[in-house]
């Protein structure tokens, strides 16, 4: 399974609604359509509920999940990744068990409880408070409910030089990060999967993503309908 990232500028925005509405908006489209392969290995064998993607981008991950009969709400900070995704769920025919909401995480967070919070990537080149971000999405998963958090853990082997500085979290880290109780929840997945990737001038390499799969058995116990 191959998975190529567009390039990053080497210069940072300070925005972030800026910088990421400029990423799609300059672009027809940057993700692959495809759902994330740790989404699908890890969600293939949870009941059907309700569903809460944070950084949903164009959607490929929401509509996997509503076709598989997830009720989904999709967040993202830029206006045309989200009509992207509505558009995407629409063609896929699953446009009614999608919402989309636009949201800077960080500063402002989806109401409500969900039986699965997927945050996939949540990495970026401009300040993004990723640890009250994940904090909030562990208490937005309802009693019975899964969160499901995928980052990469470095850079692609064939980057020589980092185009700007990262933060690359690391398995014990976030778990320490989030700091969740241990008579609430239980650990499903805590592993590095190494990958194929391709860089955007064709070079095959590998890359290390990190995943962690998280049961809650105590809290929240109203889903958001």
């Amino acid at each position: 399974m191959t998975h190529t990232h567009p390039p990053h500028p080497t210069t940072q925005p300070t925005e972030a609604a800026d910088f990421w509405e400029a990423r799609y908006r300059d672009s027809d489209r940057v993700w692959s359509g495809r759902p994330n392969p740790l989404l699908v290995r890890e969600a293939s064998d949870l009941t059907p509920g309700a569903a809460l993607d944070l950084g949903c981008g164009e959607g490929a991950d929401a509509v996997w999940l509503a076709a598989r009969g997830w009720q989904v709400t999709g967040v993202d900070i830029s206006p045309t990744a989200l009509e992207r995704a509505a558009a995407h769920a629409a063609e896929a025919g699953v446009g009614d068990r999608t919402t989309w909401e636009r949201h800077e995480l960080g500063a402002t967070f989806p109401q409500g409880s969900f039986d699965l919070v997927n945050a996939q990537f949540l990495q970026s080149p401009v300040p993004l408070a990723r640890e009250r971000v994940l904090r909030q999405a562990a208490d937005a998963v309802v009693a019975g409910g899964t969160l499901l958090i995928v980052m990469h853990g470095g850079w692609p082997s064939w980057q020589s030089e980092p185009p700007f500085e990262a933060d690359f979290p690391t398995l014990e880290g976030t778990l320490a990060e989030l700091a969740l109780p241990e008579a609430d929840w239980s650990v499903e997945t805590m592993a590095a999967v190494r990958k194929e990737c391709v860089s955007p001038q064709g070079a095959v390499g590998f890359r290390e993503d990190n995943v962690w799969r998280l049961r809650r058995h105590r809290g929240r116990d109203q889903v958001r309908v």
